[in-house]
């Protein structure tokens, strides 16, 4: 069994990354302001909090985009709003031949669209559904792998479908910004849809990055203030964001570690283990018996995680031990009672290495 991760940035270009952030930050924000939490409400002009508008001119800058916007619903709101910005209800979207993220498909039921799917492996087959299918408008593209055999590079299938359509592209950013060099925008997509929760940000908040023409459509959408990311949310997503990188590229490594360490054969029980982007890069873990569910129980009386908050929110410290994602389950429900996935989150490779070693010493 193969498996194509992302490629995570180095510590140096993590750290490269969090100094960029902070230069982009004390660009738009004098030092008092920084240390405030910020204004509530519809503020004129911008009908939004100014501490709001702020932070998304320091994401809109850091991220290279013309605009950008904070809303409700994490990285599900953000694409639902960033898809309801480029395709009318009722239209046609082409997607992955995989299964569909669980949210997202909700979203693309929610507005009628119709889908095309085209194997985005294959630039031939994109090219061959495209001109097949005039009816096609935009094109929804995970950055993440929903499938183990993926093995597609963003940059090349965005370009792929704005030489031969030049539709709008969204792309999924979520569980690649800040551990990839580049996200979908950068690449040459029209938005990028993340949740900031996944990147030590509030509960809730997700951002949109992309095309003002876009970006003003959404912006529009929230006239209310109830709609409105406060002032001291907006503070909180970009206090998070500063450490994500850094953060993220150690938990990386020490992913790194661990593999070396399990395919050295240190721990008795595992047959194979792999990294993958599984939504989050995570190491899957493959037992030699169908001893997956049992091995998860002991781990979590052992400090491992039973299950994710946000996938690398800031409540998850200790390590995650859980099952394979349920978009991997359908595509093979086998992998339930053989394989795990392992996030170290902020734990050392000691750490990981005994948990799964004892858990599975107690259930065999």
């Amino acid at each position: 069994m193969n498996a194509y991760p992302l490629e995570s940035i180095t510590l140096e270009e993590a750290m490269e990354k969090q100094f960029r952030l902070l230069d982009c930050m004390t660009r738009c924000f004098s030092g008092s302001e920084s240390l405030t939490r910020g204004d509530l409400g519809v503020r004129q002009p911008g009908n939004q909090p100014v501490t709001t508008r702020k932070v998304e001119e320091v994401l809109a800058r850091f991220f290279g985009t013309e605009d950008a916007i904070l809303v409700r619903g994490s990285g599900t709101g953000a694409i639902r709003y960033g898809l309801s910005a480029i395709l009318p209800a009722g239209e046609t979207l082409l997607v992955h031949t995989a299964p569909v993220y669980s949210t997202t498909a909700t979203t693309i039921e929610m507005f009628g669209y119709h889908t095309v799917s085209a194997d985005f492996n294959d630039l031939s087959q994109v090219e061959k559904v495209l001109n097949d299918h005039p009816e096609i408008s935009a094109a929804l593209v995970q950055h993440s792998r929903q499938r183990l055999e993926d093995s597609y590079d963003l940059g090349t299938v965005i370009a792929a479908l704005k030489k031969v359509r030049n539709i709008p592209v969204l792309v999924d950013d979520n569980y690649a910004v800040m551990k990839t060099r580049k996200m979908g925008t950068e690449l040459g997509a029209d938005l990028s849809c993340f949740s900031t929760f996944k990147l030590q940000g509030p509960e809730g908040i997700g951002c949109v990055v992309g095309k003002k023409t876009y970006i003003d459509k959404i912006r529009a959408m929230h006239y209310s203030g109830g709609c409105q990311t406060q002032g001291f949310e907006a503070m909180e997503v970009l206090r998070g964001l500063v450490y994500a990188p850094v953060m993220l590229a150690i938990t990386a490594r020490t992913a790194e570690e661990v593999l070396t360490r399990l395919k050295s054969g240190e721990v008795k029980g595992v047959s194979d283990a792999m990294i993958a982007s599984a939504q989050s890069k995570v190491l899957l873990i493959t037992f030699d018996a169908p001893i997956a569910k049992k091995v998860l129980a002991a781990a979590e009386k052992r400090g491992g995680l039973p299950h994710p908050v946000g996938s690398e929110s800031k409540y998850e410290i200790q390590p995650l031990f859980y099952r394979v994602s349920g978009t991997f389950l359908k595509a093979d429900p086998t992998l339930a009672d053989h394989m795990i996935r392992v996030n170290p989150n902020r734990a050392g490779a000691d750490t990981v290495i005994r948990i799964l070693q004892e858990s599975i010493e107690e259930v065999q």
